[in-house]
């Protein structure tokens, strides 16, 4: 299965990808962890996305998407894989979609995780991670909504989308996760 996990900074997506992996046995795809490991490594598109990210932007779509593709062809992503931090716009999920297609494949389901604005922003607080300062996570929830949410509304009208309530234990919020994915396996069938 191809599984997308959507959700605001602070919504508990790295504490669910790590039990989905094990779930659904499939590769964890981060756009993050493949950004840098190319600057690590560095390949020119490691080269150019450090260019962008040092000033505080955006890669560019063509450049995420590249390493997205030579990530996909890998041989164990044929069977599946969870992606994490991508798409995160729409141009990006319509050639996620492109892609997938002259594959012979499609996102099975997107889940989003829901949690209120008040309950990120409790949770950021109790992290205390560098990057989590007030001023930088309010730009990143605002990011987010701005560009990210709109996914929501585009694979709900593809009829993929479940939205997952973020809120209680991880193992409450991972029931209702599983529950999400086996309603994506029976309409598969």
């Amino acid at each position: 299965m191809r599984i997308i996990l959507i959700g605001p900074p602070g919504a508990g997506k790295g504490t669910q990808c790590e039990r989905l992996v094990n779930f659904l046995r499939v590769p964890h795809l981060s756009t993050g962890e493949m950004l840098r490991a190319a600057i690590a490594q560095e390949t020119a598109e490691g080269k150019e996305a450090s260019t962008y990210m040092q000033a505080g932007q955006l890669v560019p779509d063509q450049l995420v998407l590249g390493l997205v593709t030579r990530r996909l062809k890998d041989q164990d992503c044929r069977g599946g894989c969870l992606l994490d931090g991508f798409p995160r716009t729409i141009n990006q999920a319509e050639m996620l979609d492109d892609l997938l297609e002259r594959q012979a494949m499609s996102v099975d389901g997107v889940i989003e995780l829901s949690v209120p604005q008040e309950e990120l922003v409790r949770r950021m607080l109790a992290r205390k991670r560098e990057d989590d300062s007030p001023e930088v996570f309010a730009r990143r929830i605002e990011s987010f909504e701005r560009q990210t949410a709109p996914l929501l509304e585009y694979y709900k009208l593809q009829g993929k989308l479940r939205s997952v309530n973020g809120m209680g234990s991880a193992d409450d919020i991972f029931d209702r996760v599983r529950q999400a994915i086996r309603a994506f396996r029976r309409a598969k069938r």
